[in-house]
Formats: structure tokens, sequence, C-alpha cells
């Protein structure tokens, strides 16, 4: 594998990521938690399972899967799912009903510089990130990085600040997307060599060797791997969890160009024409289809 993607073999600029299925054990618990605390609707009863979203738009797939295990801290899998909100007021609102739901699943908070971001756990251990970016103009760049960083964001203060009666009563009449998916690795240098020398992400930040984030079209990141609780963690089993991370891009030329890429690299992939399937390196499914 090439430590970096060639100009061609770059994603789309435009790509965005989409649903993120995850593997259930208690699906009314799951279902309660993301339709009360996230302020998400079921948009459709389908593949199994729910697809929950805001206006018709699905965020999370739930997927029962009783009889599966949770993950162990250490493996590989999910640190997050990252929800992205248009304005602070909807975020607000969001990062309320998630903390009256369940004031113990909140784990933090930070002023990332390019984003307002904060953290929580559903019911089966999933990571959560509700945040809001600031303007792309308002970004600094050091060159091919984008700076970022963890200050001090008190979470009463920002509802203080921003949470209001109309946020929090048209809750499920504004919009979400899945901003960003952050994954838990077992080395940084192998989830270089796939994301962006096999993938065509480009490498948009570091932390100390510790993590690592990519993206299309110099948006901070749309992914995100760390080794923080997993360095060395190995494939993963079948557990609870992540299922599926889903990446769109405009049209199938895109999908069809990256099947080769993989190809070229030896990842064994299914391509159907409309959509790719295949694993990182420690298991992680991914799905690239065309809008």
């Amino acid at each position: 594998m090439t430590a970096e993607a060639t100009s061609q073999d770059l994603l789309p600029a435009d790509l965005t990521m989409g649903t993120v299925m995850l593997k259930v054990g208690d699906m009314k618990v799951m279902t309660d938690y993301y339709q009360r605390a996230l302020g998400l609707e079921v948009v459709a009863e389908q593949d199994g399972g729910l697809y929950l979203g805001r206006l018709q738009k699905p965020l999370v797939h739930l997927a029962p899967a009783p009889g599966l295990n949770l993950p162990g801290r250490g493996e590989a899998g999910l640190f997050h799912t990252a929800l992205l909100f248009e304005d602070q007021a909807s975020l607000a609102a969001t990062i309320a009903t998630a903390a009256q739901y369940e004031p113990r699943s909140f784990t933090g908070s930070a002023d990332h510089l390019v984003s307002e971001a904060f953290y929580f756990n559903d019911p089966e251990g999933n990571g959560i990130e509700l945040y809001w970016d600031r303007p792309r103009s308002n970004w600094s760049w050091n060159g091919t990085d984008v700076v970022m960083d963890s200050l001090a964001l008190p979470p009463q203060r920002y509802l203080e600040q921003h949470l209001t009666e109309d946020s929090l009563e048209g809750q499920h009449r504004t919009t979400a997307g899945v901003g960003h998916v952050h994954l838990q690795v077992g080395d940084v240098q192998s989830a270089r060599d796939f994301y962006v020398g096999v993938l065509g992400f480009e490498k948009t930040a570091g932390w100390h060797g510790q993590a690592l984030f990519v993206s299309a079209g110099r948006y901070h990141h749309h992914m995100a791997m760390n080794v923080w609780n997993s360095r060395g963690a190995g494939p993963r089993k079948d557990t609870l969890g992540l299922g599926e991370v889903l990446i769109e891009v405009p049209a199938g030329d895109d999908v069809g160009a990256l099947a080769d890429r993989l190809k070229v690299a030896g990842v064994r992939a299914h391509h159907t024409g409309a959509e790719l399937r295949f694993e990182d390196p420690w298991r992680n499914s991914i799905r690239v289809a065309a809008r």
C-alpha cells in the first residue's frame, strides 16, 4: 500500500457520511434513547431494523443482534458517531434532551476551534458526539493540516447562551447529519496506509502519533482513527456496536474508481456497480455508495 494517494486517486471533494449501522442487543432501550434523548424519529422500518433520523433523512440504523456480546474496551470498532447540527440553538436543544434523559451518559465537551462538541454514550456504550461547525472561513490551516484543539466548553454555560424554547419545541423540525465517524484502531500508521493511501482521503491532522484525522474536500475530518483505548488491537470479533459505516459519493464512476484502487491494493471487496462493500484492517465494515 502506498503512504499517500496521488491527486487523481483522491475521494471526491463533495462526499458525505451516510447512515451508521449499529448492531443492537436491546432494541427497545436503544430505540427509546435515540428518539427521546437525541430527538430522532423513525424514518423507515426495513433491513431487519429501524432507521432513525431527522426530516426523513436516516442517520442511524439500529439492527437487532440478539446473542452478541458487548465489545471489550480495548477492541477495535466505534469510538463515536458524530451528529452535526446546523446551528448552536439546534445543538443546544439536543444536548439538553440527552442530558435530561440520562445525565450520566455525558462524557465531556470541547471547543475544537473548528467546532463545538459534546460527548455522550448510548445505553450500549456506543460513543456519540453532538457538534456544530464554525464557518470554514474561521478555520486555520497550517499547510495541509487544519488547526484543532480541545479547549474548555462548559455545558451549562453553553445551554444558558444558546438554548431557546423554540429550539426545544422545534427539535424534530431541524436538520442534522452524520458529520464524521471516529474509529478505534490498532495502530495509526496502518490506518493512514489504508484510509489515505488506498481509499483516497487526505490527512488533515494528527495527534502525537495516537490519532489520525482524514477528510475529502478540506473538511476538518470525515473520519478519524485513534489508539487511545485500542493500541495493538487486532481484527474485530462479531460483537454489538458498529455494524457498518456508509460513505456517500456523487456518482457510480466514483464507486468504480475506488473499486479499482482496492483491487490494485489487494483489498477484497464486493462491487455491485452502485455500491462497494469492504473491510478495513480491523474488520470495520465500510460501504461506499452513489447518492
